[in-house]
């Protein structure tokens, strides 16, 4: 189970980042629960952060070792 706080890893593209909170999304006439996390882009000195949502089954818990800072 994620929690906020907790690293993940996005099983189709490779982000990685920080869970930062929860949403949801209606498929199929059900409500599906998502992950909101917040993604660290490493492009040398020039960092920028982005939140990216999807799936909660799209995410993954990953070790903070493997995980990108994220300022």
């Amino acid at each position: 189970m994620l929690t906020v706080g907790d690293c993940a890893i996005h099983q189709k593209t490779g982000e990685s980042g920080v869970v930062i909170g929860y949403g949801h999304e209606l498929v199929n006439n059900a409500y599906q629960t998502t992950l909101k996390v917040l993604i660290s882009n490493q492009n040398g000195s020039d960092q920028t952060n982005l939140v990216k949502e999807d799936l909660y089954s799209e995410w993954s818990k990953t070790d903070r070792n493997e995980q990108v800072t994220v300022n």
